[in-house]
């Protein structure tokens, strides 16, 4: 596949204001992205790029008095995906039970939570303060017997955190394809092959599910924001949804959108400036939208 790298230079920097850029521009496509000095380096498939989108979507960066200058390289050609596979990525600790690691690494005798994550380039290792926030709630869950859905699955590590919970079904959804097929490898890796459905799409494949225990949705705020009548419409009664992907000062915008849904607050939680919900249907049960 051919790619693009995007330059992108952030004045005045700071490694929140990068975080911030990558969840802002991921929806137009971008795969991966690296840190840098100076800001960010971005990733897309040339055949997908859209210069103009880019353009739009820097100007209404949410936080004022930042300059953003960008910069784009046609990379040569290279099997980006297998170069990923073969560098790999560090082994991720979340709290003192929970390990996200490649297949090169072996985890510690007696670690209660082993996840085994070969993803295809640098997307959903549990790195992410949204991730890890997710997976440390997940570990203190009891999962038993329940239905969940996976929005936005990515690598599938949020899918293969609810097995190890003890849900007993979960459908996975992502727009990307590589994910839903990643998410199929990374099911067969952690021995959990056919234990999920795994579809390529966004919300609409919700429209015929129900009876929903847990939905968990890790994506930036304003697809949360469209598809969260959909997420309601699938929970049974006091069936809960799981969200981060947002910023903290996004909460307050979620938390009123939930409530016009019947939904209220069941945790919130905080990690560098990006946040997470626990929202919970009120007992009127599933909701026609």
């Amino acid at each position: 596949m051919k790619y693009n790298e995007i330059i992108l230079e952030i004045k005045p920097m700071k490694r929140d204001f990068a975080d911030i850029l990558s969840a802002w521009i991921a929806e137009l496509g971008f795969e991966s992205f690296v840190n840098t000095e100076k800001g960010l380096n971005a990733y897309i498939q040339r055949s997908v790029f859209d210069e103009s989108a880019l353009k739009s979507c820097l100007l209404s960066y949410p936080v004022p008095d930042v300059d953003i200058t960008y910069h784009v390289t046609e990379m040569p050609d290279e099997n980006w995906n297998q170069t990923w596979e073969e560098e790999g990525f560090k082994p991720i600790t979340v709290g003192n039970e929970i390990v996200v690691h490649d297949s090169r690494y072996q985890v510690p005798e007696g670690t209660k939570y082993d996840i085994l994550i070969n993803p295809r380039l640098a997307f959903g290792t549990g790195s992410h303060e949204t991730t890890r926030m997710i997976l440390r709630t997940l570990s203190e869950m009891d999962l038993e017997g329940q239905s969940v859905v996976d929005a936005g699955t990515g690598t599938g590590i949020l899918s293969i955190m609810a097995l190890m919970r003890g849900a007993a079904d979960v459908f996975a959804y992502d727009i990307d394809e590589w994910s839903v097929e990643n998410t199929t490898e990374n099911l067969k890796a952690n021995n959990m092959e056919g234990r999920v459905r795994v579809r390529h799409g966004d919300a609409k494949l919700l429209e015929d599910v129900s009876n929903v225990d847990l939905l968990l949705a890790n994506i930036n705020r304003n697809i949360l924001l469209n598809d969260l009548p959909l997420f309601r419409k699938t929970l049974t009664k006091g069936g809960k949804i799981l969200l981060s992907g947002f910023l903290k000062e996004d909460t307050d915008c979620l938390v009123e959108a939930a409530g016009k849904l019947d939904l209220h607050k069941v945790k919130e939680c905080e990690e560098a400036g990006w946040a997470m919900l626990l929202l919970e249907a009120d007992a009127a049960g599933r909701m026609d939208v």
